[in-house]
Formats: structure tokens, sequence, C-alpha cells
């Protein structure tokens, strides 16, 4: 059996969204190692730029477009640059997010209530929307959209943002089921605490690292990159029969 094709992304080209850092950028470069074109994007040109230029000194093949997903002109914007350049979108990665409160619930605006929502659900709806007709053109289609463990069971002081994540699983499954006869894959992946500028809130406070690490059966905070080698299981034909599923990535924290 070749393995290599099995978690192959040759020729492919994939689209993922803030992936100028942290867990998108780690996705990023996994994919390209895999032998994908891949497109990142986030709000900043120049961030962008400097990412792929670091990931083309390695000889893989990145492009960066900006676009802020919280704009709904942006993302078609998006879609058709990636389009143009490569002819077609084969794996889409739903990964920007925003959480402009820590704290309780009820001290949530009503302004940072829709920025969150916008950016977590409706640019997630939207995007795939938007790409469904190349997807469904593609001989290995898939979605993978970034949730959280927080979409499973609300975190502390991160409220809305976990109702955000909640839907997005949702949305999720209605996506694979829906889109099972068009032959495109949906699924989520659920990291738990990740080590990126992100989460800094999180692992950064002393008393929710106390608490996390009693939690977690693997006592560590996880990498982004562990993240990106969930990411390329669910993009490759080694899933091809998976959808429509939610994979947790959090250490056993939701055992």
């Amino acid at each position: 059996m070749d393995l290599s094709a099995l978690f192959s992304l040759m020729g492919k080209v994939a689209l993922i969204t803030g992936a100028s850092k942290g867990i998108g950028l780690s996705i990023a470069e996994i994919f390209a190692a895999a032998g994908a074109k891949v497109v990142i994007s986030s709000r900043k040109q120049d961030a962008l730029d400097e990412m792929a230029g670091q990931l083309r000194a390695r000889g893989y093949e990145v492009t960066g477009i900006a676009c802020n997903v919280g704009n709904m002109a942006d993302l078609e914007d998006l879609v058709k640059k990636t389009v143009d350049l490569y002819g077609t979108i084969d794996i889409l990665v739903n990964n920007a997010a925003s959480n402009p409160v820590f704290g309780p619930v009820h001290d949530t605006s009503l302004e940072a209530y829709d920025k969150i929502m916008e950016v977590n659900v409706k640019a997630p709806f939207h995007l795939m929307k938007l790409c469904f007709p190349y997807l469904r053109e593609s001989s290995n289609a898939s979605v993978i959209n970034i949730s959280s463990i927080g979409g499973i069971s609300p975190e502390p002081g991160l409220g809305i943002y976990s109702v955000s994540k909640a839907a997005l699983i949702s949305m999720t499954k209605v996506f694979a089921k829906e889109w099972g006869d068009h032959k495109i894959r949906v699924n989520a992946i659920c990291p738990g605490l990740i080590k990126t500028k992100f989460s800094e809130a999180l692992w950064s406070n002393d008393k929710i690292m106390a608490h996390m690490m009693k939690a977690l059966a693997i006592k560590r905070v996880g990498t982004s990159e562990e993240i990106g080698a969930a990411a390329l299981y669910l993009a490759s034909p080694a899933s091809s029969y998976t959808t429509g599923t939610v994979l947790t990535a959090d250490g056993g924290f939701t055992i």
C-alpha cells in the first residue's frame, strides 16, 4: 500500500482563512508539503506576503490574498482571485475566528455578539456557498471548519464564542448531509488549548492553566502543527468515507 498517496494533496488547490499565523499557517505549511497549491488569507497583505515568501523559499506553492472575512464582498473577491489564479478550489478550511471579549456572558455587548457571529458563523456559511460550484467539480472535495471544544461544552469566559462554535459544528453537519450527493465532504476539528497568539489569554493565565491541567489526560498545551496534521487527514483521500464528523484534538479534555 502506498501511504504517501493516501495522504497526498498533489495537484489540489486549498484555500485557508486566518492563515498568516497560528493554526491556519500550520495547516497551510502541511498542506503545501503534501503537494497542494495553497492560498492563505488574513486581513493584512504584508503579513501574508511575508509568510508566503517563507513557505515558497522551502519549495512550496503558496500565495497570500488579503481578506476581511467579516466583509461579504471581500469573501467574494477572495474566491474570484483564487479561481483566477488556480482555476478551481478543492479544499476549503474555515479557520478565521474572532473573540473580542473574555468574561461573563451578560457583559457581552451586542456589537461584540454581532462581530463574533459574523466572523465565526456567517463568514464560513457564505464562503462555503461561494466555493460550492468549484468543490462539486473536484475529485476529492473537502471542507474543514475549525471549531473549538467550546462548541461542545461552553468554556468559562468565552460564552458567545462558544455559542458561535457550537453553531459552526451544527452547520458542518447540515452541509455534510446535504452535500454528500455532490461528493463534498464537510468535517469539523475542535482544538483544545493550543499555544497560539489567539489563545494567549487562556494559556498565559495561571488559574486557567491549573484547571486545564487537572482535566487533561495529556497534560500539556497542544501545538498548531498537531491541528494541521488532523486537517491533513480530513483533506486527504485517507478520510474519503468521513463526513459530518467532529474531530477533537484536545489532549483528552472532553473525555
